[in-house]
């Protein structure tokens, strides 16, 4: 009953956000991005908190449920339209993970739990959503640090690497180290966060 109650909650958001119009290349394959990066995250999150509850677990396969459905552009510029995004993106993940995790058959306590996880309340605090966001940080680094490079000036990127950085556990940074990057972004984060003589 409760595992069905998981796979039907699981099943239903790859099933929304299998409409993605983004693609991602991994390894030279284009794929649905949230369908992409919901599955890495869980994969993760199996590896950071085995033994997970449903919450934690529901919350990593739906943390960007409909992510296209409000663009960046939708907002302005600067660091308040970026706040204002990311709030409403929050809001929209979480309403979503509520709708689902309740269909299933979950309650109220479960629902919640799952909701302040997507919102990343407590984040530090909780050794669960210090997981989540750990996952999203892995995830980040192994789909994204080539694009972002590509995109933008190279103290731009590393900025962003340092606050990503910031953001993980010491033991997320460890495994993050060994991740199977191009040797040019390998090379170009531990110059970045000044890891090169001691990684």
């Amino acid at each position: 009953m409760a595992a069905a109650r998981l796979r039907r909650a699981i099943q239903r958001i790859d099933e929304i956000n299998s409409a993605d119009p983004n693609l991602i290349d991994i390894r030279g394959e284009a794929r649905p991005k949230e369908v992409t990066h919901a599955a890495m995250v869980s994969a993760w999150i199996e590896r950071l908190r085995p033994g997970a509850d449903d919450a934690l677990r529901v919350a990593a396969r739906g943390h960007h449920v409909r992510r296209w459905a409000i663009p960046r552009s939708d907002f302005p510029q600067g660091r308040r339209g970026y706040l204002r995004w990311r709030r409403a993106l929050h809001d929209l993940h979480a309403t979503t993970v509520g709708e689902v995790m309740t269909e299933a058959g979950y309650d109220a306590v479960d629902v919640r739990r799952a909701q302040d996880l997507v919102r990343k309340k407590n984040l530090r605090r909780d050794p669960d959503a210090q997981a989540l966001e750990d996952a999203l940080c892995l995830v980040f680094l192994e789909t994204q640090l080539g694009t972002f490079r590509t995109r933008q000036p190279d103290d731009r990127t590393a900025e962003i690497l340092r606050k990503t950085w910031q953001k993980m556990s010491g033991e997320a940074r460890a495994l993050a180290v060994h991740l199977e990057l191009s040797p040019n972004d390998r090379r170009f984060l531990l110059d970045a966060l000044e890891l090169a003589d001691g990684a």
